[in-house]
């Protein structure tokens, strides 16, 4: 499973930067998670309510940010398992470039993913997985932006 995409934020880098790395605020922002803790220095766990396609479940994941550029850049490696629905693997490269706005600073934030998935979440079918990725990123991004309006 491969994805790439872009949101642009209407905050200065940093402030998007300390957002990202905020295990509360991504808690928010993510779509069923149900908790996320740090658990070390740039690592968290989390559990997360999805269903993808016929499978619903609750997934335990492991972040870890790795290569970290502060406030430009960072590699997330992420393991999920949701018992018998299946497994995920995956990293994400996130880069955030500062950009002149109509109110100000703004923040171009841009990520390409690559994962793998095993179990009942492969036998449905990387199309239906892709989708549902897909839709949870931009909810997501979406959340992101109303958080600070509302921070």
């Amino acid at each position: 499973m491969e994805q790439a995409g872009e949101s642009r934020i209407g905050q200065p880098r940093d402030r998007v930067w300390r957002a990202l790395n905020d295990p509360e605020v991504l808690a928010r922002c993510l779509d069923g998670c149900k908790s996320m803790t740090a658990v070390g220095d740039g690592e968290y766990e989390a559990e997360v309510g999805a269903k993808v396609g016929p499978v619903k479940a609750t997934f335990k994941a492991a972040v870890a940010v790795r290569d970290a550029i502060e406030p430009e850049s960072y590699r997330l490696e992420v393991e999920v398992k949701g018992g018998a629905a299946g497994f995920a693997k995956g990293s994400a490269l996130v880069n955030l470039e500062e950009v002149a706005g109509d109110d100000g600073d703004e923040t171009l934030l841009t990520y390409q993913i690559n994962g793998n998935i095993g179990g009942k979440l492969a036998q449905i079918g990387s199309r239906l997985v892709d989708a549902a990725a897909r839709k949870m990123a931009a909810r997501f991004f979406e959340r992101i932006k109303v958080d600070f309006d509302t921070a």
